[in-house]
């Protein structure tokens, strides 16, 4: 008997100029038998996006303003391309909700991603979320969406998935009935681990996003190097998983192999190994449950010859504490926590704040107003807003 032939899987690229979108377009150019990128969205990088196009042939193409769109449009006419340009918010979240479409990379930086996403969970659709922010901001909105709507929600942070292949597949029965004592949650510790607390004050935009182990964004290289981008995972994994946020503990582990651990009630601790290569979680989200190659090389023990785990230092990191301290509160304090920082981190890559200064304003911001109840996702863009609203004001008081 022969085999049945099955149409490749159309695949939503939210973000497909940035470090996990084409790392994504990596995996799906290495199975054109089994995917296809149906849309590519890009923000600011429009060379990137118009070789994108011609290189993978998708349907739609999503930009951020009227001008951009008319020159990608142009340019893909030219190259003899039926690739559709389209614009704005709108046009992202139809992309990601349309009937055609399989799966979604939601791999969007920051707020800016979480109407896309939800919208893509909204519409049923196979989410490989690597915008922890809309999770973050989110939250129990998010999964109830996720729930109602029969969406596939698959994580693709490195440590997140690797909790995902370390829990068995029946988890959403709750942690305790499956055995699960604690999430461990690894950290690289980032460029600034072991510099000196009185030198922090100096580091420049520069040395935060030189990752000593990860090629990522700028915005995310500053997160890792405050910790914050730890505490932002801290709060997804207790959504993702229906942890409290006592049972996920942080574990510095430099080396960046290890990508989390599950510990069980009998002893046992699981842990995913892997070099460190975005494309293997996004392979194994695309692929789930089969596996697939990635085009990552195989981990060799012998090169890596150690593995190293340390207590993180919240005086270092004290945006590691903020977190969890907005875990702990819930309400809107968890995207207001997103915000502020979002503002800070702009702020630092712009020069005008010293890197200990992001802890400050999102401190400050947070200190400022009572967290409270968040209904619906209005509240919690309203909650976005008016700590974007208060971090700024700091910037103005502190005349930067």
């Amino acid at each position: 008997m022969g085999r049945a032939v099955t149409q490749p899987q159309q695949i939503t690229v939210l973000g497909a100029t940035g470090s996990i979108g084409l790392s994504t377009l990596d995996v799906i150019a290495r199975h054109p038998e089994r995917y296809q990128a149906f849309a590519l969205t890009g923000y600011s990088r429009m060379a990137e996006l118009e070789q994108l196009c011609v290189r993978h042939r998708p349907q739609f193409a999503v930009v951020a303003d009227q001008a951009s769109a008319g020159r990608l449009q142009a340019a893909l006419n030219a190259a003899g391309l039926p690739t559709r340009v389209l614009v704005g918010e709108d046009a992202l979240c139809e992309v990601a909700s349309h009937p055609q479409v399989d799966a979604v990379m939601a791999a969007i930086v920051g707020a800016a991603g979480l109407k896309p996403t939800l919208a893509a969970v909204r519409a049923g659709k196979k989410v490989l979320l690597a915008n922890k922010e809309a999770l973050v901001m989110s939250g129990a909105l998010f999964m109830q969406a996720v729930r109602e709507h029969g969406a596939t929600l698959l994580p693709i942070d490195s440590e997140h998935n690797a909790i995902f292949q370390c829990l068995p597949g029946d988890y959403g029965r709750g942690l305790a009935a499956v055995g699960v004592r604690r999430i461990l949650l690894t950290a690289s510790g980032g460029p600034f681990r072991e510099t000196p607390l009185d030198q922090l004050e100096k580091v420049s935009p520069e040395q935060a996003c030189a990752h000593p182990n990860w090629s990522m964004g700028r915005k995310i290289s500053v997160d890792s190097a405050s910790m914050m981008n730890k505490g932002l995972e801290l709060i997804e994994a207790c959504w993702l998983f229906d942890a409290r946020p006592s049972q996920v503990e942080v574990v510095i582990h430099p080396q960046s192999v290890i990508h989390s651990l599950v510990d069980y009630v009998d002893g046992s601790v699981l842990a995913q190994l892997g070099n460190p290569d975005m494309r293997t979680p996004i392979a194994n989200a695309l692929a789930w449950p089969e596996r697939i190659d990635s085009g990552v090389a195989p981990l060799d023990l012998f090169a890596v010859a150690r593995l190293d785990f340390q207590r993180p230092d919240e005086q270092r990191f004290p945006c590691l504490r903020l977190a969890r301290q907005a875990a702990e509160a819930g309400g809107c304090a968890p995207a207001r926590l997103n915000a502020a920082n979002e503002v800070a981190v702009a702020a630092f890559l712009e020069r005008r704040i010293r890197f200990p200064e992001i802890a400050r304003i999102i401190e400050d911001t947070l200190d400022r107003e009572p967290s409270a109840a968040v209904e619906n996702l209005d509240a919690v863009l309203a909650a976005d807003a008016r700590a974007r609203a208060l971090a700024n004001d700091w910037l103005n008081r502190h005349g930067r």
